[in-house]
């Protein structure tokens, strides 16, 4: 069982930045490839983003694309999500997860191993 705790939620203005962090408790998390997803309230999750074993492949959300930037450091256990020019709509619970299998494409909450309990990021107007 992997264990992923995420952090660097909070309020944030229309326009701004914030970065979100997932640190894995598991010497396996470079081995696995890792998503983001989220949930606005009264919707369903959604695929954000996802990246690869060694980072060298990540495939984004249209919603997201050109504005949100995914990254990891294996030799921390950790992977990053960059948010800039956020909007009121980006507003949602975003959550961490694992998966064993990544080919490169976009994600399903089917496709994912192991899920965080998700951290909640606030966009005003």
């Amino acid at each position: 069982q992997v264990q992923l705790v995420e952090s660097g939620g909070g309020l944030v203005q229309a326009g701004g930045c914030l970065r979100l962090t997932c640190a894995a408790s598991d010497r396996t998390f470079s081995s696995y490839g890792m998503g983001w997803f989220r949930q606005a309230p009264g919707k369903e999750r959604e695929f954000v983003t996802a990246i690869n074993w060694n980072g060298g492949s990540t495939c984004y959300a249209d919603s997201v694309k050109g504005r949100f930037t995914v990254s990891r450091d294996n030799a921390k256990n950790t992977v990053y999500l960059q948010m800039n020019s956020l909007k009121p709509e980006d507003t949602a619970v975003y959550y961490c997860a694992a998966t064993r299998y990544y080919s490169g494409n976009h994600l399903t909450i089917n496709d994912m191993d192991y899920w965080g309990e998700g951290t909640l990021v606030t966009v005003s107007s």
